[in-house]
């Protein structure tokens, strides 16, 4: 999966491709976008690195 962050202003943007929904590890919703644990990024907040957890889901 594609994912770009980027810091504008006080606006963290992020911008990633969607998928063909799956089922959930719980079965109990459908992934349509997911980093499947933390990515680290090259990007900082107050000097330190930042990392980001995504899941983007709809119910079934």
């Amino acid at each position: 999966m594609a994912i770009e962050a980027k810091i504008e202003g006080t606006k963290l943007i992020i911008t990633c491709d969607l998928e063909e929904p799956v089922p959930s590890a719980s079965g109990k919703t459908l992934v349509v976008a997911s980093t499947r644990g933390n990515m680290k990024t090259e990007l900082t907040v107050n000097g330190k690195p930042l990392t980001i957890g995504l899941n983007a889901y709809t119910s079934k």
